[in-house]
């Protein structure tokens, strides 16, 4: 199943922002400088081009999961700034000119980010392609017509009839019941 334009574009702008978002705090809370608007603006736009080339479809969790660490590790060098040069080797090796303890808090607030951006994605991709599916399902596919309802068949007619009592009892009386406690 293929996503048209519109939705393709609404799921893009959402995605790209949160993403974003969630890179420039975790930039800053790992101890980076506050990125600049520039920075925030031209990273969403590449975002948002990326999300929108790869969100025709749904992807898997793994696919998606690699694309963010590599839109996170665009983002970080975007964010750096011109203090920052290319990544080589480990992300633990490129700290922003600061100590290792600072290196690492960069390093898991990306990761950090990796992870909400990907669980929100993977939980609101896998709920939104499920809805179209039923929707598809339910407004495309013929419905099977119900048959009409059977009539129901006439209650058989007894006739009983009556047999009269046997005279030679008429006049007796029982007098059997339950037992009576021990």
């Amino acid at each position: 199943m293929r996503a048209h334009l519109p939705l393709r574009l609404i799921r893009t702008t959402a995605f790209a922002a949160v993403c974003v978002l969630l890179a420039a705090l975790a930039h800053w809370l790992g101890g980076g400088a506050r990125p600049e608007p520039w920075a925030l603006t031209a990273g969403g736009g590449a975002v948002f081009v990326l999300a929108a080339a790869l969100g025709g479809r749904e992807r898997s969790p793994a696919v998606v999961g690699c694309l963010l660490a590599t839109a996170q590790l665009g983002l970080h060098e975007l964010f750096g700034g011109a203090d920052t040069g290319y990544v080589t080797g480990y992300v633990m090796s490129h700290p922003h000119g600061q100590g290792l303890g600072e290196a690492l808090g960069m390093l898991v607030a990306h990761l950090t980010a990796t992870l909400l951006t990907g669980w929100w994605l993977a939980r609101g991709e896998a709920a939104l392609w499920a809805l179209l599916r039923r929707l598809v399902r339910r407004l495309l596919l013929p419905r099977p017509v119900p048959p009409p309802p059977a009539a129901r068949p006439l209650a058989p007619v007894v006739r009983a009839r009556r047999v009269p009592a046997d005279p030679a009892f008429r006049h007796s009386l029982a007098r059997r019941g339950p037992p009576l406690p021990a």
